[in-house]
């Protein structure tokens, strides 16, 4: 199964596509992970994209569509995959097309404005290792440290609630209308991400088959 995850940042997507890449034992791409793993690195493209995020802005088309291209002719792709991140605009979902690669599944998670706001404020990250916690969902055994490294962890610039408003709107203008574009094709389903996990986590086992 080829399947996209839509839905704001803060939704849960990445949660979802880690519980779904186990269940369907297929690789979950996550855009925002392959970014953030260059913005460590100090590479170019992690340089240009971290003025970006941290600007509460996307990354350029050309860009992301590489990294992406590249990543789903690799071997673990093969019977299957799980869009984390892209398409983020009409125009990826569009390239994505003429890439001839076919979705199957476009797996929308939603949550309000303000739930969104409480989550991503929580959020901390290891500089160090790249392990993601939550202050109230998923806290570090070690309080403000990494409980697998040690290193103290920090609120991405990203996180930070002016940009994370200025994020939504974003979401709101480029990317809410792929919910349109899947919808017309016929393989949107939609979840609320307001609910505990487990029912989340339920519900979309349910959507892909796989309970």
């Amino acid at each position: 199964m080829n399947m996209i995850l839509l839905g704001a940042p803060g939704a849960g997507k990445g949660t979802q596509a880690e519980l779904l890449a186990e269940k369907l034992s297929i690789p979950t791409i996550s855009t925002g992970a392959m970014l953030r793993a260059a913005i460590r690195k100090g590479t170019e493209l992690g340089k240009k994209a971290k003025e970006l995020i941290d600007r509460g802005q996307l990354v350029s088309d050309d860009v992301m569509i590489g990294m992406i291209s590249e990543r789903l002719k690799e071997e673990d792709c093969q019977n299957g995959f799980i869009l984390d991140g892209f398409p983020r605009t009409i125009a990826q979902a569009e390239a994505l097309d003429g890439l001839g690669i076919k979705i199957d599944l476009a797996l929308s998670f939603d949550a309000p404005d303000e739930v969104i706001i409480k989550r991503l404020g929580g959020r901390r990250e290891c500089p160090k290792c790249g392990a993601t916690f939550h202050v109230d969902n998923k806290p570090s055994a070690n309080g403000d440290f990494c409980d697998k490294c040690n290193a103290e962890l920090k609120t991405r610039d990203d996180d930070k609630e002016e940009t994370i408003k200025k994020r939504l709107q974003v979401y709101y203008a480029q990317s809410a209308p792929l919910k349109e574009y899947y919808g017309e094709k016929g393989v949107l389903k939609e979840i609320s991400a307001d609910q505990p996990l487990d029912v989340i986590t339920a519900q979309a086992f349910a959507v892909v088959g796989a309970n």
